[in-house]
């Protein structure tokens, strides 16, 4: 009760509007975007705590040492380590199989700056996991941020991005200049096995960026 005060009391100030509904699950990989400032992080945990909907994000493990990391596991840190058999996607999988109510948040972008692909990792452990992903969004054109459609992962990576792209179409982030494109890079690898899966080179070049 006290944290949906402080997300509304924040957000009115602003003059922001909330749209959407929490979703009606348990477990699924939640994306926010535009990514494209600092000023993103106080606006998410406000809808976050509008929602009630307790995010769960990742971390570098050693983040998580004394003295401070008891702190950042009560503000939802998860600590994963980069070299562990398995990556990042294997752990968050095999968190997501541990807990029946788990919602992780992902920034598909990676990053504050203007990219050319999405991270994909969000897509990965969710179609290994077997959850949704979940839409979450913050216009700062028009003042308004909330919780979008869930999309379940198919595997089909263009299909299932189409739907991610119509979805964010439009929106602006707090820097409008550091928004990229709404894409993976698995889908060009897609499109060269289908129109050209004879150049091993080039598939070669594009596996090796993701």
């Amino acid at each position: 009760m006290l944290k949906r005060m402080i997300g509304h009391t924040y957000l009115k100030a602003a003059g922001w509007k909330v749209t959407g509904e929490r979703p009606p699950i348990h477990s699924y990989v939640i994306i926010a975007a535009p990514h494209t400032s600092n000023w993103d992080m106080p606006f998410m945990l406000a809808f976050a705590f509008i929602f009630d909907i307790p995010v769960r994000w990742m971390g570098k493990h050693t983040l998580f040492k004394p003295p401070f990391g008891s702190f950042f596991r009560r503000l939802g840190g998860m600590p994963i380590v980069r070299h562990r058999a398995g990556g990042v996607v294997g752990q968050m999988v095999e968190q997501f199989r541990e807990n029946d109510s788990l919602v992780l948040m992902v920034p598909a972008e990676g990053t504050r700056g203007h990219v050319e692909y999405w991270k994909s990792g969000f897509y990965h452990i969710a179609r290994e996991a077997g959850v949704p992903v979940v839409l979450s969004y913050l216009d700062f054109a028009k003042k308004e941020g909330g919780i979008g459609p869930a999309i379940e992962i198919t595997g089909d990576f263009s299909a299932d991005m189409d739907k991610i792209r119509e979805f964010y179409a439009g929106m602006q982030g707090f820097k409008p200049e550091n928004v990229g494109a709404i894409r993976l890079r698995e889908e060009d690898i897609d499109e060269v096995l289908a129109h050209d899966a004879s150049d091993p080179e080039e598939i070669d070049r594009l596996a090796s960026n993701l």
